[in-house]
């Protein structure tokens, strides 16, 4: 088999998806079918709604279109033929497509009966595409738009081999097990309520502990690290994000405008304005350079519904962020200094393998002199060489405002997740006239830094569910010892206890009620509990817990103050 990317693979293997739908159902409008990070994706319009067996239909059928080895030939059509072509087939999104794209000419693909407006590229034979999996159907609007038409979305996957196919099913099914949504619902830690909205989040009592931890970990790191907290409103008057050009380019994210005393405030989207103007409190010297704010700062953004996914897609959340002025001269050190402080934080969360990924400036539409492009993407190389990291480049990847590192941590199962990111921006300075007063005694304009460690908190901790399966290390616990009573003649030994836990700072939770001691051990288990301390007559007697470890089982007696010592150790050690 020819080694194709599996990109190319994936979205082979959606035309011959929407060429099995046309066997199905020969009037079935055609949306987009694009390869994704896991697979690929077809939307369709269609006379019903498909159920599980017409997705196994569908997936013999395609079987069966790959197995006749069909190729995939190409060909090109000016806009009037194009425009005809689709009238003809009856594809009215197609037609769309053709008239909103101003092309000298429109390239089309085809293998059997099936032609479809695509620009590839493909494998050259169907049997080139290996093994698939349709995987799921779900709802979504034409070109993500809530008064266009809900078309029915085929999602699938595609790999070169079958063996490679039967592992990504085992890590779905493993995928399944950690899903935070479940295991969230299941912990108690956090709730979405219709009554409160879509991608709105409540945090419960156990919930709000981790966050808590994480929290307290975060800033109590910054400020070991050089970084001044500031806080921010929840919202800002129009005119600031008209200065700052969010209403401009990123207005569709924004909730609508509120009137307040006939002025117009807006949801803030973002943190960066309001740290531009502390920063523009006073006068700065490049002897004041550099300064770094730090902020979690909740921030609200419009997500269409659709999208919107427990803990990973939310319409309010909480960022990681902090922003840095800066010399030129100053920006090696600076990224060094970041990069060095994000791994360590990852791996204080259990996050020891990432991928890093450097986006340049792209080829036209960006803000900035070309120096400074230069300077910044060096900056961003030479840390990552410096530090030995290997990394991938996305030339003309970065935004238009300036390049940046993507930082992508593996879990426990091995899927990559996006959290931290390094971006320098050229266009907010220019745009609100930051200055400093150099050595020569001129103005010039600061170098700034966006940076995210962990992404949004809301995210983190979903990620963070799922990494660990709700079994959190012993530091992020949200009750770190469970007391179990054998009978109620222990509880007032018992309630000693777990007052010297709490006088050392360690989360406990007692359990005397009347229930046996079996019931009180399993009801421990499923909660994730990572030490539970059983008492009886034994224990009161020497004064001792007999321990249960999670994962371990009974690991014998040990007295409490050792307990606790052994505890604040681990501890220490954010283990």
């Amino acid at each position: 088999m020819a080694d194709f990317p599996l990109s190319t693979i994936r979205h082979s293997a959606s035309h011959v998806l929407a060429q099995a739908v046309q066997q199905l159902f020969p009037d079935a409008g055609l949306g987009i079918g694009p390869s994704i990070d896991d697979g690929f994706y077809y939307d369709f319009k269609l006379p019903r709604a498909l159920t599980p067996d017409d997705l196994e239909d569908l997936e013999n059928r395609m079987k069966a279109i790959i197995k006749e080895n069909q190729a995939f030939k190409t060909f090109n059509l000016t806009r009037a033929e194009a425009v005809s072509k689709m009238k003809e087939n009856g594809q009215e999104f197609k037609e769309e497509l053709i008239n909103d794209l101003d092309l000298p000419e429109y390239s089309f693909w085809e293998n059997g009966p099936f032609v479809d407006l695509c620009r590839g590229p493909h494998v050259r034979y169907t049997k080139q595409i290996g093994a698939i999996k349709l995987l799921k159907v779900s709802g979504a609007y034409w070109r993500g738009d809530e008064k266009r038409p809900m078309l029915q979305r085929i999602y699938g996957t595609a790999f070169q081999t079958k063996a490679e196919l039967e592992e990504y099913l085992t890590r779905l099914e493993e995928a399944k097990k950690r899903d935070h949504r479940l295991i969230g619902r299941q912990l108690k830690l956090f709730q979405i309520h219709e009554d409160i909205g879509g991608g709105l989040i409540n945090w419960m009592p156990k919930g709000a502990r981790i966050r808590h931890e994480i929290e307290s970990y975060w800033r109590d790191a910054h400020l070991k690290n050089g970084y001044d907290l500031v806080y921010t409103p929840h919202m800002g008057r129009s005119v600031l994000w008209e200065r700052s050009g969010h209403l401009g380019f990123y207005n569709e994210n924004m909730f609508a405008p509120m009137e307040v005393e006939n002025q117009s405030y807006i949801l803030k989207p973002m943190n960066c304005p309001f740290h531009i103007l502390i920063y523009e409190e006073s006068p700065k010297s490049y002897r004041d350079l550099p300064v770094r704010y730090a902020e979690l700062g909740t921030v609200y953004r419009y997500e269409r519904s659709g999208v919107l996914q427990g803990l990973f897609r939310v319409r309010g959340f909480t960022q990681d962020d902090a922003h840095i002025m800066c010399t030129h001269d100053q920006c090696d050190t600076e990224i060094e200094t970041v990069m060095s402080f994000c791994l360590g934080m990852l791996k204080d969360f259990g996050f020891t393998d990432s991928k890093f990924y450097l986006s340049t400036r792209p080829e036209t539409k960006y803000v900035g002199e070309l120096s400074d492009w230069q300077m910044a993407e060096n900056a961003l190389e030479n840390s990552l060489k410096k530090m030995g990291l290997a990394y991938e480049t996305d030339i003309g990847g970065g935004a238009f405002y300036g390049p940046k590192i993507d930082i992508k941590i593996k879990d426990a199962i091995g899927r990559e997740w996006q959290c931290s990111t390094i971006q320098f921006d050229f266009n907010l300075p220019e745009r609100f006239d930051m200055t400093y007063i150099g050595s020569d005694g001129k103005k010039h304009r600061p170098i700034m830094i966006h940076r995210a460690l962990l992404g949004s908190i809301e995210r983190f901790f979903g990620i963070l569910i799922e990494h660990h399966e709700g079994r959190f290390p012993l530091w992020l616990a949200p009750v770190q010892v469970k007391l179990l009573t054998v009978s109620p003649e222990y509880n007032e030994y018992a309630k000693t206890v777990a007052q010297q836990l709490k006088a050392a700072n360690i989360r406990v939770e007692l359990d005397n009620s009347e229930e046996k001691i079996g019931y009180k051990i399993r009801e421990a288990a499923n909660e994730l509990v990572p030490i539970m301390g059983i008492i009886g007559a034994k224990e009161r007697e020497a004064g001792t817990l007999s321990l249960r470890k999670r994962g371990e089982g009974d690991v014998g007696q040990l007295p409490v103050n050792e307990l606790i010592q052994t505890i604040i150790g681990t501890l220490e050690t954010h283990a």
